[in-house]
C-alpha cells in the first residue's frame, strides 16, 4: 500500500484528492496538513469525508513528515510549495506539486508573470509537466511533477491536436475560458462570496492572466515555434467546471468531419479524453466530478476559423484528478485505478 501525504488538504484541491484517494485501493493517506486547520480532523471541514475520522490536520514541517509517507501531493499557493518540494525531491521522494511553481521551465517568465523569485530553478529542468495526454512517457520516469493549472488543461487539450497536425495556424489564436468560483481557491475574498458571484458573469485578467504563459509553453512544442495566444478567463456563477472556447485560423479546406478524424485519431485510447460526434458539443455538468476532457469543434468555412470547445471539472481534471493519474503513471497503477466511476450528480 503506497503511502502518501497530501500537504493543504484543506483547500479544494486537497479536499479532492482526499475525495478521489478514499476510493483508491493501493493508496493509504498518511498524512494531512493544514496551517488553518491544525488540530482539527478533516471530517469537521468535510463532513462526507468519513474514512478520515482517524486523521488530524498536521502544519507544514517538512522535516518530519518525511518518515510518514513515500509520496507527497502539495496543493499549496505558489511560491509556498518550494522550499518543501525541494526537501522532499532531495530526500529521495516522489513529489506532485499542485501549485505553478515548477510548470514553466524558464525561471524569468515564472518571476514576471507570478512576482516573486523562484529559489530552485534546479528543479524546473528535473520537473515534469504532468499532462499525460502529452507527456505520459516522462511522467512514468519522474520524481517531480508540476501538476498543470487548471485553465491550461482546458486549453492545451483543445489546441494541441490542431497544431501539431497542421490544423490551423499558430498565429492569432484566442482563448475564452469560463470558470466556475473553486478557481480562485478556499478563500475568504469577498470577490467570490455568493452574493458577489451570484446573478453576474465578468472577465478578469484580460492579457494578463498567469496561466498565459503556462498554455503557450505547452502549445509550442506543437507548433515546433513560438507561440503567442490571446487568453481571457471569466468568472461563471457555478461552483465548479471550465468551458472553454477557442478560436484558430484553420487551413484552407478543412472540414469539420476531417478536424474531428484527427482529433480522434491523437486522442484515440486516451482513458480521459472524449472527442464528440459532429453537433455535439460539451457541457459542464456531464463533467462534473469526472477527470474527463469533454471536446466538441466545428470547422466554420465561412469565417475560416476551426472553433474548439473542451469542457472539464476544475477541480478534478483541472487538479486532483489530473494528480492522481500523475500518482498512477509514476507508479505503474493502471491508470484509471480510482478515477474510472468518478462522477458527481448534475
Amino acid at each position: 500500500m503506497l503511502k502518501v501525504a497530501i500537504c493543504g488538504a484543506s483547500g479544494y484541491a486537497g479536499a479532492e484528492l482526499l475525495r478521489i484517494l478514499s476510493g483508491h485501493p493501493l493508496v493509504e493517506v498518511a498524512t494531512v496538513t493544514s496551517e488553518k486547520s491544525q488540530g482539527m480532523s478533516p471530517v469537521a471541514l468535510f463532513p462526507q469525508l468519513t474514512a478520515y475520522a482517524g486523521l488530524v490536520f498536521e502544519p507544514l514541517e517538512a522535516e518530519a513528515l518525511l518518515k510518514k509517507a513515500d509520496l507527497f501531493f502539495l496543493a499549496l499557493p505558489h511560491k509556498t510549495s518550494q522550499p518543501a518540494v525541494a526537501l522532499f525531491h532531495k530526500e529521495g521522494k516522489k513529489v506532485i506539486d499542485l501549485s505553478a511553481d515548477f510548470r514553466l521551465k524558464d525561471a524569468a517568465v515564472y518571476e514576471e508573470w507570478y512576482k516573486t523569485p523562484h529559489y530552485h530553478r534546479g528543479l524546473l529542468k528535473t520537473a515534469v509537466y504532468g499532462l499525460p495526454e502529452l507527456h505520459r512517457a516522462r511522467i512514468k520516469k519522474a520524481r517531480l511533477i508540476a501538476n498543470p493549472g487548471c485553465y491550461p488543461t482546458s486549453a492545451i487539450l483543445g489546441i494541441y491536436p490542431a497544431l501539431k497536425n497542421g490544423l490551423a495556424g499558430a498565429e492569432s489564436i484566442i482563448i475564452d475560458s469560463k470558470s466556475g468560483t473553486s478557481g480562485a481557491g478556499r478563500q475568504s475574498d469577498a470577490r467570490y462570496s455568493f452574493c458577489e458571484v451570484n446573478e453576474d458573469f465578468s472577465a478578469y485578467a484580460i492579457g494578463s492572466h498567469r496561466h498565459t504563459p503556462e498554455i503557450e509553453q505547452e502549445i509550442s512544442l506543437a507548433a515546433k515555434k513560438p507561440v503567442k495566444v490571446s487568453f481571457t478567463p471569466h468568472l461563471l456563477p457555478v461552483n465548479r467546471g471550465i468551458l472553454t472556447t477557442i478560436y484558430l485560423s484553420a487551413a484552407k479546406g478543412l472540414t469539420t468531419e476531417k478536424a474531428l478524424s484527427v482529433y480522434r485519431k491523437a486522442y484515440q485510447g486516451e482513458p480521459f479524453v472524449r472527442v464528440l460526434n459532429a453537433g455535439e458539443l460539451p457541457h459542464l455538468k456531464f463533467v462534473r466530478g469526472t477527470n474527463r476532457c469533454d471536446i466538441g469543434l466545428v470547422a466554420d468555412a465561412r469565417t475560416g476559423r476551426l472553433i474548439v470547445v473542451t469542457a472539464i471539472d476544475n477541480l478534478v481534471k483541472g487538479a486532483a484528478g489530473q494528480a492522481v493519474h500523475n500518482m498512477n503513471l509514476m507508479m505503474g497503477y493502471p491508470e484509471e485505478t480510482g478515477l474510472g466511476a468518478l462522477a458527481v450528480a448534475p
